[in-house]
């Protein structure tokens, strides 16, 4: 697995946030208003999201399958500007 650090060092992470929110706007009607206060974490190439009750939770089910990839997470239910796009490695 490769290092966190490493993979935000080389992420486009303004790509990654306005990809992200861009996805996320196009399926947030399927999540909000029944999953508010949930989390979805999205990887943007593939353009496929993961639910969890927490960030750790949703990034855990996204990282299965995509490792080393730096994901999209935003909490649902709330502005798309309190969000960020990271990935947490363990």
């Amino acid at each position: 697995m490769t290092n966190p650090d490493d993979l935000l060092k080389k992420a486009d992470i303004q790509k990654i946030a306005r990809d992200g929110a861009k996805i996320y706007n196009q399926v947030k009607d399927q999540y909000d208003p029944r999953h508010t206060g949930k989390f979805l974490a999205i990887e943007i190439e593939s353009r496929k999201v993961y639910l969890g009750q927490t960030s750790a939770e949703a990034l855990n089910k996204a990282r299965q399958n995509h490792p080393n990839k730096v994901f999209y997470v935003v909490k649902i239910g709330f502005e798309v500007a309190e969000t960020v796009a990271k990935s947490y490695l363990k």
